[in-house]
């Protein structure tokens, strides 16, 4: 008898093949069963009523459908809501919701904990377990959506670890999530946000769906990004920014920048102008983040340094803004997701 198979993690060219050849059911019925889950959030196949009863009890021994399971829920006074959430294995995530007046986003996580140890976040200082697989990940979105009511707006993959080390599940997660007889996310509602990883980047610009492309940078010299992010040390600037050219030639997109704001640590006029010369030849967009409480040995830019900065960006011809704080009160704001063990 053959194992039941993970619903979540099937492609629709999957679940087309099961239905035909492990099955014996004609092609319309993967279009039902896509449509129950993604559509109407209905995870138990006894509920799935234009299906007749025999095959509800036939698909109930065949598939599983493993959402993950709610642990935690927390709503920062500014709407901000933080799930944490239970994987089949006992292991834990994080994800956030944000609200952006008429549309929101949803953070969602593609590792359990995070390997790259970037000195100023509070998730790689938790510690690393494992990847996600692409139903974990395409999970976290629709179990917010069933416990919101509603379709999420936009994903940005900014959640508990390094998306591009993680490639193959993360990629066939956004296929499901992007599919039009799946969850038909517009491929311009989903981000990837990474801190440098230059294979998956170039992975990421040969890519079907044309996904946005967010970077962490956080410092505009090797010898300064070296210690904010080991990563650096294996992807330094040169080739990062090469990739990015590389990637904007091949999409036409603009990209993002993601730079935290460590007061006299990254925040001095002098960076804005490295950074400026780093960038120079990119279309970006520059989002300036104050620095959320993680370790004791960083401070938050005051707002009159992070307008200096940002002056001197403008003056340089870089668009750029000032993110607006979101969840920092429930632990919610870049930098703060973190790694727990089951029971905490």
């Amino acid at each position: 008898m053959n194992e039941p198979l993970n619903a979540l993690n099937l492609s629709y060219e999957e679940w087309i093949d099961a239905c035909n050849n492990r099955w014996g059911l004609p092609r319309y019925r993967a279009d039902q069963l896509c449509q129950w889950i993604y559509q109407k959030k209905v995870f138990n196949i006894h509920e799935m009523t234009n299906l007749s009863k025999e095959l509800r009890e036939k698909l109930a021994y065949a598939l599983m459908i493993l959402p993950p399971i709610p642990v935690t829920e927390e709503t920062s006074k500014d709407g901000t809501r933080k799930f944490l959430w239970q994987l089949y294995d006992g292991e834990r995530i994080e994800t956030v919701l944000l609200t952006h007046g008429n549309h929101n986003t949803a953070c969602l996580s593609s590792q359990v904990g995070c390997p790259l140890k970037c000195s100023f976040c509070a998730t790689g200082h938790s510690g690393f377990s494992r990847d996600l697989s692409a139903g974990e990940i395409v999970g976290q979105l629709l179990a917010m959506e069933k416990r919101i009511g509603s379709n999420i707006s936009n994903v940005v993959f900014m959640g508990m670890g390094e998306p591009l080390l993680n490639r193959e599940p993360l990629f066939k997660a956004i296929s499901i999530l992007n599919s039009p007889k799946m969850r038909n996310m517009g491929a311009r509602h989903i981000t990837v946000s990474t801190s440098g990883i230059v294979p998956g980047i170039y992975e990421l610009a040969d890519f079907p769906v044309p996904v946005r492309l967010s970077v962490s940078l956080h410092a505009p010299n090797d010898s300064l990004r070296n210690k904010l992010m080991p990563v650096n040390k294996k992807h330094s600037l040169g080739p990062l920014v090469d990739s990015l050219k590389a990637y904007q030639q091949k999409t036409g997109e603009r990209i993002t920048v993601e730079y935290v704001m460590i007061r006299k640590v990254n925040d001095e006029p002098e960076l804005a102008y490295e950074m400026a010369a780093l960038l120079s030849g990119l279309s970006v967009y520059v989002n300036l983040i104050p620095y959320n409480p993680v370790v004791d040995i960083y401070q938050r830019s005051s707002p009159e340094r992070i307008k200096a900065f940002s002056s001197v960006l403008t003056r340089l011809g870089i668009e750029n803004e000032v993110r607006r704080e979101k969840g920092t009160d429930i632990n919610a704001a870049c930098g703060q997701l973190i790694r727990r063990e089951g029971g905490n």
